[in-house]
């Protein structure tokens, strides 16, 4: 029996070691992050699920804080406490937003006429319809950096499209090429457009490789990822 106390006591130890180290880690990366004020920003850090909590002076570094976060090695999980709090400056109207998010989608080629916005008290909602998961994401980051913009809502959804019989081993081929992921660790599934991803990786990173590697198929309009991250 002691033994085995010795032992649990033991592995808690480490595994609170390993909290300490990923917090540090962390704030390292948001000190180091450009775009981002870290001195206004707490971190914590259970069995590796990250909490960032604090005010910061927009959505674009609430953005850039979270993105920061997710690149540590050692992060499972992610909690976003952070609120927006633009320092004393005026507030742009309803309508300077509205202006601004229009200019903004409409000045970036990739994203077609279909998609919409709706501004309400600083939310931005994106509605519509593309092609393509990277004209999804474009549209969210041509928006959520502008003054003004409180939090974007991504409702932009993919047209259908044919399903193919080598789905399957394409997107199998993408995840071997691509050189930050061990493909594997991971399984694809397919289901007529819809793609379920499951096993394990090292990283946030990973996990958001092999998502946008199934969301590249021609023949996807939905991914359902049940990859989870394991650090040891």
């Amino acid at each position: 029996m002691a033994a085995s106390l010795r032992k649990g006591k033991s592995t808690m130890r480490i595994a609170t070691d390993r909290d300490v180290s990923v917090q540090s880690a962390v704030q390292e990366e948001l000190e180091w992050t450009p775009d981002v004020d870290a001195a206004g920003i707490g971190v914590s850090v259970e069995d590796g699920t990250v909490t960032l909590s604090g005010e910061v002076d927009s959505y674009a570094e609430r953005v850039a804080a979270r993105r920061a976060a997710l690149r540590v090695r050692g992060v499972t999980a992610f909690v976003d406490n952070l609120t927006v709090h633009p320092k004393e400056t005026p507030r742009p109207s309803e309508t300077d937003v509205a202006k601004a998010v229009s200019l903004a989608l409409n000045a970036t080629s990739t994203i077609p006429a279909t998609v919409k916005a709706e501004i309400n008290d600083g939310h931005v909602t994106l509605t519509g319809e593309v092609e393509w998961d990277y004209q999804r994401r474009a549209a969210r980051r041509a928006v959520e950096h502008l003054l003004g913009v409180q939090t974007v809502s991504n409702l932009i959804t993919l047209s259908p499209r044919p399903s193919a019989l080598d789905t399957e081993e394409r997107i199998r081929g993408a995840l071997t090429r691509n050189a930050l992921l061990d493909a594997n660790r991971i399984k694809v599934t397919v289901l007529g457009n819809k793609v379920v991803l499951d096993g394990t990786v090292r990283s946030w990173a990973e996990k958001q490789q092999a998502g946008r590697a199934a969301w590249g198929s021609p023949h996807v309009n939905d991914v359902e990822d049940r990859i989870t991250v394991r650090s040891d």
